[in-house]
């Protein structure tokens, strides 16, 4: 594995994992606008901070067509995320932070450089595959599995399957599933749909409630 964390700094990590996020794991090339929006910044300051990824071998950049990532940075990118979701097993895990505590957290702690560090917590926590929020974890080469789950929406009336994956992983989406005693693991079946605004009629073992549009696209089941 090539070392290459001594010369990438935290700005530059953070400009990668939005990139692989936005791009298919960084093989689909990405606007400077989206890579803006993704980190909250402005347009002219993300093409310098591509250009720079670029000339650093991290990045493939071509005005008007966008951004993609090259092998490098496709690596960088995905042990930073190795380590956020590693991070977050074990602040849930080992310090009893709730789902929706540590995300902040672990976005901190993904900036440590030692790959060490990180695969002695791997190995701590046991290799864990996956997050609290059901994402996956790469493994120490950047590989991972992919999901094998649907949305929510897109299952029959009467169907279920187990809450496997949340992808809106922000604090009030995550206090919300709190609220309403959902957690991943759940079964959920889906009781009916209503036309008019999308909503859904869902039940799990202990309750039965509607979720809005917008709540259900973000839950994954596995069937």
């Amino acid at each position: 594995m090539i070392n290459t964390y001594l010369v990438v700094t935290l700005s530059e990590e953070n400009y990668l994992k939005a990139i692989y996020h936005l791009g298919k794991q960084g093989s689909v090339a990405v606007s400077t606008n989206a890579i803006a929006e993704k980190i909250e910044s402005k347009a002219s300051s993300v093409t310098d901070m591509v250009k720079k990824l670029a000339e650093k071998d991290l990045a493939n950049y071509v005005k008007y067509q966008g951004v993609t990532l090259t092998e490098k940075g496709r690596l960088i990118a995905a042990l930073v995320i190795r380590k956020h979701r590693l991070w977050e097993v074990f602040l849930v895990e080992k310090l009893n932070f709730t789902w929706d505590e540590v995300h902040d957290v672990a976005e901190q702690l993904e900036h440590i450089k030692s790959l060490k560090l990180v695969n002695e917590l791997d190995r701590f926590l046991g290799c864990p595959t996956h997050d609290p929020h059901g994402d996956p974890i790469p493994d120490k080469d950047g590989n991972y599995a992919p999901i094998k789950s649907v949305n929510i929406l897109e299952i029959k009336k009467g169907e279920q399957g187990v809450l496997a994956l949340v992808k809106n992983s922000s604090d009030a989406f995550l206090k919300y599933l709190n609220k309403n005693n959902l957690a991943l693991g759940d079964v959920i079946k889906v009781v009916d749909f209503e036309p008019f605004d999308k909503s859904l009629t869902i039940e799990t073992a202990h309750q039965k409630m509607i979720i809005s549009n917008e709540v259900a696209k973000n839950l994954y089941l596995r069937l």
